[in-house]
């Protein structure tokens, strides 16, 4: 794997000069048509080992290229805020929109190379976290996201000799850090963790290119025309994500999403009361010590007129306001439809001891795109997936994940259709989009029974609630988001 790296093959200076003119030309060229055509993002990826000149290398990519179009992203320890989210949440929040290039430090895979690099490295852990690594780089791949992942790298005298010269000159001693030092002490266990992640992490839609880095005319040579091939090559089909395995809460296939006929309704006063009851419990559980190490993500998809806004109103009425969020999701706007599907959601995940409530949410995917054929069914079908796997995360955070179906019958749903179209404090609610999807009642049914089906797991079930009474609705939302707090 880094044989001829550590051969530390160089290019002689007249070489190197024929090649830079040709590449400085071809990749500004290229970048500006990437930001014309916009048919692709660009994300370069920078590891390896310490001292081998990657900064080097990306600094003169600025050079050659336009900074102005070029987003490099450097990350660290995580921030506070960071820290009380998935772990991939930043690096979610920092991806490029389509005809952009974002270059990557310290990237994701900076826990999976300290796991390998240590003295008894856990097998199995790094197996999960490189599964976890190839399943964020499938979605990128198949939403257009070409990433081009490179690793510098030079045997173990080249590296002393890189970072000695380094010190010994005044303008350059800076430059070298705690990190750059201690390779040449455990240059052998490093270089097995990088065998290591490469090894587990390579895939024919995100491939590892190993740099040659002892010579810095051969390494700029090589990773500019390495980034000027991700930026023309033709895009790879959409890769088979590796399949999470998300514990099922129960066979939902044959769930009932319509309420049975002649149901009881709650009267006025036990609905208050119910009511007055379960906002009480839930704001006392939001107000606890230790909800400050949770959050709660609430959301909210039904049948047009079922009552999700009513609900959400009982909700964050037992709230205090400074705790809270309501996200409203509609058609995606330009920016959000230049970024991968998930991205729009990442970025409202709420803090630890905070709320988020979305008013319809991802599963537009697999509900409105897949209906009104919006998305082709490979796009929707591996969505299933996709979105077990963002909620498992969400778990993993911290967070209390609940999802409400809301669903009445089509003649409650016709009656309510009139009062709104009667009613000029209600009328505004009532769209053409509603009457249209009204006609495809029975296509919207089959897809959420899919949709139940598939994405209803221990950690993220799906709460059916088929009533076409409102107050009897609205508690039980209220019960369930307290019994799931109380539960977790």
């Amino acid at each position: 794997m880094f044989e001829r790296a550590e051969r530390d093959p160089s290019m002689d200076e007249r070489e190197y000069e024929r090649r830079e003119l040709v590449l400085r030309t071809e990749l500004l060229q290229q970048q500006y048509e990437l930001l014309k055509q916009r048919d692709r993002a660009v994300l370069i990826v920078v590891a390896g080992i310490d001292g081998a000149g990657k900064g080097s290398a990306i600094n003169l990519l600025n050079e050659w290229m336009d900074p102005r179009h070029i987003r490099t992203l450097a990350f660290g320890d995580p921030s506070v805020d960071e820290a009380q989210r998935p772990a991939m949440w930043r690096y979610w929040n920092a991806l490029p929109a389509l005809g952009q290039t974002g270059i990557v430090f310290g990237s994701w895979y900076a826990p999976l190379f300290k796991e390998a690099a240590r003295k008894k490295p856990d097998m199995d852990r790094i197996g999960a976290m490189a599964a976890e690594i190839l399943r964020f780089e499938a979605m990128l791949a198949s939403e257009r996201v070409r990433m081009l992942k490179l690793w510098y790298h030079l045997s173990r005298g080249a590296q002393i000799a890189r970072i000695d010269a380094q010190l010994a000159d005044p303008a350059t001693a800076w430059r070298v850090s705690e990190a750059d030092l201690k390779v040449r002490k455990k240059f052998d266990r490093l270089r097995t963790a990088g065998e290591i992640v490469l090894g587990a992490t390579d895939a024919a839609y995100t491939p590892w290119r190993v740099v040659p880095s002892a010579d810095a005319r051969l390494r700029a040579v090589e990773t500019a025309a390495a980034v000027l091939q991700a930026m023309r090559e033709p895009l790879p089909r959409a890769p088979r994500r590796p399949p999470l395995q998300a514990a099922r809460h129960g066979d939902r296939s044959r769930a009932m999403l319509e309420p049975a006929p002649g149901g009881s309704k709650l009267d006025e006063v036990d609905y208050e009361r119910q009511l007055a009851r379960w906002q009480a419990r839930l704001s006392e559980q939001v107000r606890a010590k230790r909800f400050r190490k949770r959050s709660l993500v609430l959301v909210f998809e039904g049948v047009d007129a079922a009552g999700k806004g009513g609900a959400i109103r009982r909700v964050s009425h037992a709230l205090d306001v400074r705790d809270f969020d309501i996200v409203p999701i509609s058609a995606p706007s330009d920016d959000e439809l230049a970024h991968p599907y998930l991205w729009r959601f990442w970025r409202h995940l709420p803090l630890h001891g905070r709320v988020c409530i979305f008013d319809r949410s991802w599963y537009g995917r697999v509900l409105v795109e897949r209906v009104e054929s919006l998305i082709p069914p490979a796009t929707w079908r591996r969505a299933y997936d996709e979105i077990n796997d963002f909620e498992d995360q969400l778990r993993r955070g911290g967070a209390v994940v609940l999802k409400f179906w809301l669903s009445v019958s089509r003649q409650e749903q016709l009656r309510r259709f009139k009062e709104r179209r009667d009613s000029p404090f209600k009328n505004f609610k009532l769209t053409p989009d509603d009457w249209r999807n009204r006609r495809k009642w029975d296509d919207y049914m089959s897809a959420a029974r899919d949709m139940i089906a598939r994405t209803d797991t221990a950690h993220a079930p799906w709460i059916v609630i088929a009533d076409d009474d409102k107050r009897t609705a609205r508690v039980k939302v209220l019960e369930h988001i307290v019994k799931a707090m109380d539960e977790a």
